[in-house]
């Protein structure tokens, strides 16, 4: 009985219309069986991969001919590559391992940071199956907006990592030492199928908080500005901080909240997170331990869905003081997820939650892609992801949207 030919055609040269048609149409005219095949474009180029097995009755010398004066004729190269039975089936085996995405976010991608990236990965005993681009061609000398350039690759990666918690921690110390953002995500049907996106809003969507603002022009600032350090960082409890710093906004005139809302500074990459999630579909909320009034306001802007955040006592036209309703803190931001998932049959799995403080961390640790955004350390330190280098717009890479499928249609 003749053993099963099985050969690897590697082709690569300088990319142009109708290589992979030309070529396949040789294996064709020869019935062969497509086994695997894989192609890429850097710069202009081509880097094409055919894997296949010759029927029993063929030989492969005339198919190789055939393929080495068409490659002469196009001007490429060509290898072959004879892969045994045995060597095939231990790669077809490897389909049983786990899938792993990992995703590598910064102002520009650097040999240093693929290198340590690719080190751990290396370590940790995974293979890497693909490497994607995500982001544009940045034209050379590019500087947009200050220097708001973003770059992200994606490893698809395949295997059973030694340590899972190492793993992360490496990525986290080498995301510091390297200045990029790195995020470690099982591959599965939910990574593909988010249809939520939860967002705490000071600090967050917008670059500020608000009861500072407000007690500034209150006159009590500084008084204000410590209790919310000291309850972002976890010191104090939320609630018990929450009330002393109404208290301190007594008297403040309605107006002033107004002018506040008007002039809110929005974070970077809001704009464009919100204007592809709305194209694509996507639900997003609200879930802020700040104040409705801007909250609304941030609703309109963006046409975001829903809205939960506490709501300041106004009588005669200014503030008393105190707030109404139940306190929106940590473990309510989480309660309204839920509900809001719930509602609209969304699982917990597909849903992305996103904040800076310790008071999100409920919500960021029961969502299925939590992410910490330029956070406290301690936050960063109990995310499963974390952003720092670029604006809100980066969740989409995490997400394993491209920029040509972000800017599409706009």
């Amino acid at each position: 009985m003749k053993r099963k030919e099985i050969i690897l055609l590697n082709i690569s040269g300088e990319d142009k219309p109708g290589v992979t048609s030309t070529l396949t149409t040789i294996l064709s005219n020869y019935n062969v069986t497509i086994l695997d095949i894989g192609q890429a474009v850097i710069h202009d180029q081509l880097s094409l991969g055919i894997l296949f097995e010759l029927p029993a009755e063929s030989e492969s010398g005339p198919i190789l001919k055939d393929l080495l004066f068409r490659a002469y004729e196009l001007n490429i190269q060509v290898k072959f590559t004879p892969i045994s039975e045995v060597n095939y089936n231990q790669w077809v085996n490897l389909q049983g391992k786990e899938r792993y995405i990992i995703t590598l976010i910064s102002r520009k991608i650097t040999s240093n940071q693929l290198s340590k990236v690719t080190d751990i990965i290396y370590n940790q005993g995974l293979n890497i199956d693909s490497i994607t681009r995500l982001t544009g061609r940045i034209p050379l000398g590019n500087s947009q907006e200050g220097n708001r350039n973003k770059a992200s690759i994606q490893f698809s990666v395949r295997g059973n990592p030694k340590n899972t918690q190492a793993m992360r921690s490496s990525f986290m110390e080498v995301s510091r030492e390297i200045g990029a953002d790195i995020a470690f995500q099982a591959d599965n049907i939910f990574r593909r199928n988010r249809r939520l996106v939860c967002f705490d809003m000071d600090s967050t969507l917008i670059e500020a908080e608000v009861i500072v603002e407000l007690a500034k022009r209150a006159g009590v600032g500084e008084q204000v500005e410590q209790i919310t350090e000291a309850a972002m960082r976890g010191e104090l409890d939320f609630n018990e901080s929450f009330i002393k710093r109404v208290e301190l906004l007594k008297g403040l005139d309605e107006s002033v909240m107004q002018d506040i809302a008007e002039n809110l500074p929005i974070t970077e990459g809001a704009e464009r997170l919100f204007r592809t999630l709305k194209k694509y579909g996507f639900k997003t909320a609200i879930l802020s331990g700040g104040f409705t009034y801007f909250g609304k306001h941030l609703q309109r802007k963006f046409e975001i869905d829903y809205v939960f955040a506490n709501e300041l006592e106004i009588s005669d036209g200014k503030l008393t003081g105190k707030h109404k309703g139940e306190i929106v803190n940590g473990t309510l931001k989480a309660e309204w997820l839920k509900k809001i998932a719930f509602k609209e049959d969304i699982h917990l799995e597909q849903v992305v939650a996103i904040g800076d403080g310790a008071n999100d961390l409920p919500m960021i640790s029961i969502a299925g892609l939590g992410i910490a955004f330029h956070a406290k350390p301690k936050v960063k330190e109990n995310a499963q992801h974390a952003i720092s280098t670029i604006g809100l717009d980066a969740i989409l890479y995490l997400m394993g949207f491209r920029d040509r499928e972000i800017e599409e249609g706009v």
